[in-house]
């Protein structure tokens, strides 16, 4: 015991239920819990319960019983009452090993208990023991038979990572699933050993062989509290990369850090892929010593290394605001020109978008005239910081200069160029080719000796001084001594540093690049209607039954949770179901039918809750790893306070009346449209729209879905996201703009971070292919991400009506994996899909009537998009909807791709059968070629099967049935 407290520790396991007499006070006196071991499934034959436990004979025969297990009683019960009470048989005896001094136990044996019997015993022993520490030791149990456990009923659970094969993702699932029911222990196994171990997990399980106060120091020093991880690295990476932060939800964690493992051989670490997945929350990540995390570093780790960053959150947006002026125009007349810079939106008018934790990689032409030798530099500024950083760019080839910087924090960034007639390399590569080609070089050594005179003449010390002892150096040299000491590499780097750079140009104006959060790139959105989470028609719904719907939703691996609007409905014209003009008193109307007596767009219908409700339900949310989404739909039913407050932001017509919103065929009786140019709308309408927004944003919500953003004025979008996003720099906009693409692009531009897509209506293989190709290769790939929605309220597609269950997971295979976004909205999972005769509209949508849904309707596909989402989390080049490469596959009926993350140390292949009618059979062609060297062989982790597998040919076949619609496998090249 005095060793366990000299390592930090605070807690002792004792073997069995003997605590040695003086032993509880001396753990007393060092800060020790003793903590006793409880073999539930048995008992002594003497002691014994015979209704509880049946004997086993002595010695047994029985090969499922070891032989230390001859003379005991294992437990016989087969029903609930029975089970509770073996649970008060045990709750006798652990009171009296808590009399005794223990602390609590670890509960073993519980993979013994029948499963349905297990969520009754642990319940009735939490009752009977209120103040003991419950240990549940639960590896071995069904993950079926954890899932029925209620939180709080087990004080610790035990991971199963003494049993993980290294590669395998079920070590991250099992993590996620014990997490919903208690803090989690990890014991050290054959892979990852005792750091993994004591990062894994809430808490670590020492023996005196590996104990390491050293880890321990770790865990209360830099992470102190620090003990929830998220897997950064692909799964199955030899260098496991955990972010760790003190709360469920990296998004409000207060502190993090990024801790390495080394499982393999010697590793080297790229930041910038790993920190793209952290979320930009936080502040640069630093180890203990200074030593920065940064992108465009490179790590080295030795075998079983282990390397610890940690980082503040961000204090704030930056103070100062952005500024706006262009750059500084060329000092003289331009003889060079810089061409094409990249990434550049519409000549810089525009930023392109990245995330935070990522490089960006600069190239531009950089042309001259003649045979000069030009030189480039590369310079940046972040938000918020004083001056720019410059690095120098190289020559990629055929004018084309190259260079990189790193994204550290959020907001718009700006980088420019600046190129120069490089006089001094000029020189010394005609020198060079002269003095080879035997050509006399007398003269062309003076105008060495002077150029290196004039550069000494217009420096300081102590540059000034290293040149001025080459110029005195040259006269006492022969011809030989001269050219060694004007073409040495030294001379080179010190007349680069006195450069002053003539005939320089640069860009004509900064060109921006915007960091966001990777919220705004990766994200998975569930939609509700809050007012129909009752689970009863005849109940309007609350935000207090959002909440019991959040672990449901969760579980699924949604990270988002999106509601259409919350605010009062209006009364006159209102919407009946099923869109009609007739409603019955009880029909609580459109939602989108904004305003009433009790206010607008900075109030919450009052059925729904308080802002007091909605605050408790956004920070249940987070507590689940959910993030709250919220529609701004700028329209106004006729009872909005604004037509009575505000008159001239409308447009009346002569009769006194405002025209009802149309988009025909459609028609919205019950809503109206303010007017962005009325008369007396500039700019009293425009900044009550913001600072709506800005509401929202100050309770903490900072996901917009904006309804029909392109019938708004783009001026308008483009200033007031800038307006918000300069007090609240991780909000994220998300533009539901069904329109014609270049609006699209547009609202994107103006400062949307997502767009709804036309994915609804993309089918064929070669759709698909010259959609993806347009938004990956194409000027979109700079500023646009696609969200992909399977459907939405207003939309219930086609395909979908009437291609049953095998449709509804070809469209989630199809979302999940070719973009970072996607989403759906509720009844999706449960294959939703009755349709207003003749239209792409529900039948009994939801938007005019409460519904109630039945979440464990036969034939849902809950399961399976539990896994895809999984599968996503777990491999980080389905991040995005970029890195995509499509392959040859023989069948028209089967989409075959590939998704790579830049450095290819994750790549997934997917194939995916889009006719939902039949089975169809395809050769595949497998990119062997993309890997660099190509490889002999690749290994392969069949990501739904959970199998792995060698492959050795450049073809295979597959066969996908409407059953099993698609296939993914993550390869990489086998050693």
């Amino acid at each position: 015991m005095d060793e366990a407290a000299a390592l930090g520790f605070d807690h002792v396991l004792l073997p069995g239920t003997d605590i040695p007499e003086g032993f509880a006070t001396q753990a007393q006196a060092l800060g020790l819990a003793i903590l006793a071991d409880v073999q539930v499934d048995r008992a002594a034959m003497a002691a014994a319960d015979p209704l509880l436990f049946t004997a086993l004979p002595s010695p047994t025969l029985d090969p499922r019983h070891t032989p230390e297990r001859a003379g005991t009683a294992v437990v016989a019960v087969v029903a609930p009452d029975e089970a509770e009470a073996l649970a008060d048989w045990w709750a006798s005896r652990i009171r009296g090993l808590l009399d005794g001094g223990a602390a609590g136990v670890r509960l073993l044996g519980l993979n013994h208990l029948p499963a349905p019997l297990l969520r009754p015993f642990l319940i009735r022993l939490r009752s009977a023991c209120p103040g003991a520490l419950l240990f549940g030791w639960t590896p071995g149990l069904p993950w079926d038979a954890i899932t029925t456990l209620p939180p709080g009923t087990l004080d610790l659970v035990a991971s199963s990572l003494p049993w993980w094969d290294g590669r395998s993702d079920w070590l991250w699932r099992e993590l996620d699933l014990l997490r919903t029911v208690a803090p989690v222990v990890a014991e050290a196994g054959p892979h990852g050993g005792p750091a993994l171990a004591a990062l894994l997990g809430d808490g670590w399980l020492a023996t005196p062989d590996n104990a390491d106060a050293a880890l321990n120091r770790v865990r209360t020093g830099p992470l102190m509290g620090c003990s929830w991880s998220w897997l950064l690295s692909g799964a199955g990476h030899p260098v496991i990369a955990l972010l760790l932060t003190n709360v469920p939800d990296p998004r409000r964690a207060a502190r993090a850090g990024i801790a390495l493992l080394n499982t393999g051989g010697a590793a080297t670490v790229e930041p910038g892929p790993l920190l793209a997945g952290v979320g930009g929350s936080f502040g640069p990540f630093r180890a203990v010593d200074g030593e920065p995390f940064q992108p465009g570093t490179s790590l080295a780790l030795a075998p079983g290394e282990l390397r610890v960053f940690t980082a503040a959150v961000h204090a704030g947006p930056a103070a100062e605001p952005l500024a706006k002026e262009g750059a500084e125009r060329a000092a003289a007349a331009p003889r060079l020109a810089i061409e094409a810079p990249s990434p550049c939106v519409d000549g810089g008018r525009f930023p392109a978008r990245r995330t935070v934790g990522t490089l960006v990689d600069v190239e531009a032409d950089v042309i001259g005239d003649g045979h000069d030798t030009l030189a480039a530099v590369l310079r940046w500024q972040a938000p918020g910081h004083p001056g720019w950083t410059e690095t120098r760019m190289r020559l990629a080839g055929n004018d084309r200069w190259t260079a990189s910087f790193p994204l550290e924090r959020l907001g718009v960034h700006q980088y420019t160029i600046e190129a120069w007639r490089d006089a001094f390399s000029t020189y010394t590569d005609e020198l060079s080719k002269k003095h080879k080609a035997g050509v006399p070089v007398g003269l062309e050594l003076q105008e060495g000796a002077a150029l290196l005179a004039a550069a000494a003449a217009r420096t300081t010390r102590p540059l000034q001084a290293s040149l001025t002892q080459l110029v005195r150096a040259l006269p006492k040299r022969d011809e030989a001594g001269r050219l060694a000491i004007l073409l040495a590499p030294e001379t080179a780097t010190l007349m680069q540093r006195a450069d002053d750079r003539p005939f320089a140009v640069t860009l004509d104006q900064p060109v921006l690049v915007q960091a966001e959060r990777s919220g705004a790139g990766y994200a998975s959105w569930y939609e509700v209607f809050p007012r129909s989470m009752s689970d009863d028609p005849a109940r309007h719904g609350t935000f207090r039954d959002v909440q019991r719907h959040l672990p449901r939703i969760r579980a699924m691996g949604f990270d988002v949770l999106y509601f259409p609007p919350i605010h009062p409905i209006g009364l006159k014209n209102r919407k009946g179901r099923n869109n009609t003009l007739t409603p019955g008193p009880d029909d609580p109307g459109s939602p989108y039918a904004i305003g009433s007596e009790s206010g607008g767009h900075d109030a919450l219908h009052a059925e729904l809750g308080s802002i007091e409700d909605f605050q408790h339900l956004r920070m249940a949310a987070a507590e689940h790893g959910l993030e709250l989404a919220m529609d701004f739909a700028i329209q106004c039913s006729p009872d909005h306070p604004w037509l009575q407050q505000h008159k001239d932001w409308f447009n009346w017509r002569p009769d006194g009346t405002i025209r009802y919103a149309e988009n025909p065929p459609k028609k919205y009786e019950d809503i109206v449209n303010v007017d962005f140019y009325a008369p007396g709308a500039v700019p009293g309408l425009w900044t009550a729209l913001c600072e709506t927004v800005l509401y929202w944003a100050g309770q903490g919500v900072r996901l917009f879905r904006v309804d029909n953003p392109h019938t708004k004025p783009l001026p308008f979008w483009e200033w007031m996201i800038a307006e918000v996003q300069t007090r609240y720099p991780d909000t994220v906009f998300l533009a539901e703009a069904f329109t014609r693409p270049k609006v699209m692009y547009r609202l994107a531009k103006a400062g949307f971070s997502q767009s709804y897509t036309y994915f609804t209506w993309r089918h064929t293989k070669a759709e698909f292919q010259e959609y993806l190709t347009e938004l990956t290769e194409g000027p979109p790939r700079e500023f646009f991400r696609p969200h992909f929605f399977v459907n939405t309220p207003d939309i219930n597609p086609v395909f979908l009506q009437t291609s049953g269950r095998p449709g509804f997971l070809i469209r989630a295979a199809l979302a999940a994996t070719l973009s970072g976004l996607w989403g759906v909205y509720n009844g999706f999972e449960l294959c939703e899909g009755a349709p207003m005769p003749g239209k792409e509209e529900y039948l009994d949508s939801e938007k005019y009537e409460i519904r109630a849904w039945d979440w464990d309707r036969p034939g849902n596909i809950v399961a399976e998009i539990t896994q895809l989402n999984s599968i996503r989390k777990l491999n980080p080049a389905l991040h995005t909807h970029l890195g995509i490469t499509f392959l040859e596959a023989t069948s028209d009926q089967v989409l075959f791709f590939e998704k790579a993350t830049p450095d290819r140390a994750n790549v997934v292949l997917v194939a995916i059968l889009l006719d939902p009618s039949a089975a169809h059979s395809a050769t595949l062609t497998v990119p062997f070629w993309r890997f660099s060297p190509e490889p002999a062989a690749l290994d392969v982790s069949d990501l739904l099967a959970g199998r792995y597998e060698r492959w050795h040919d450049h073809s295979r076949s597959v066969t996908l049935t409407p059953d099993r619609p698609y296939a993914i496998w993550r390869i990489c090249p086998a050693p």
